[in-house]
């Protein structure tokens, strides 16, 4: 019997024990010619707002691991401009592109991530050498504890220009002016 074209095809894939790998290409071929998006679904996006997450943009997150690469663009074949390396580091999230997220540190340094290793957690990083702690939001309140620059500690609240913060086994108040990763009039309940 002569096999021929796609039974060729599967016939061989057999013989060498392919055939899921045959079958999965085929698959990715079906997946190639389905029609293109709805163009409409791209005119939903809203200024300030992320056409993936509908999120605001920007916003705030954490780096949810110990390590991150982000990349020149959207796409693991684009080279790795920086790595993050502190769990916890807050980013601003700047623009989305399918599952990938364009990130910044306080100084501008970033580029494109995965967003499986971005946390929605809030963090912010202390950015004023002993930065006060205080037991309420108002300049005049008992200080609590002082955190050096570059301390993580997560959001537990914000008003207007204070935020409620836990680290290093500490919990008080700190001026929005000696941290960062909340928006300047953000408010966090």
């Amino acid at each position: 019997m002569r096999l021929g074209g796609v039974g060729l095809a599967v016939g061989l894939a057999l013989v060498v024990g392919l055939l899921p790998h045959a079958l999965a290409a085929q698959d990715d071929a079906a997946r190639d010619e389905a029609p293109p998006v709805d163009a409409t679904a791209e005119a939903t996006c809203q200024p300030g707002i992320g056409c993936e997450s509908h999120l605001p943009l920007p916003r705030y997150v954490s780096l949810k691991k110990s390590e991150g690469n982000a990349r020149r663009g959207p796409d693991t074949s684009h080279r790795i401009d920086w790595v993050f390396v502190r769990e916890g580091m807050p980013l601003k999230v700047t623009a989305e592109s399918g599952d990938w997220r364009r990130v910044e540190d306080p100084e501008g340094e970033g580029g494109w991530m995965l967003n499986i290793l971005l946390s929605p957690a809030r963090t912010v990083l202390v950015t004023l050498d002993m930065a006060e702690i205080r037991a309420a939001p108002a300049d005049d309140a008992r200080l609590v504890a002082q955190a050096e620059i570059g301390v993580i500690g997560q959001v537990l609240a914000c008003t207007r220009d204070w935020c409620r913060i836990a680290m290093d086994g500490q919990r008080g108040w700190m001026h929005k002016s000696t941290i960062w990763g909340v928006g300047p009039d953000e408010t966090i309940d």
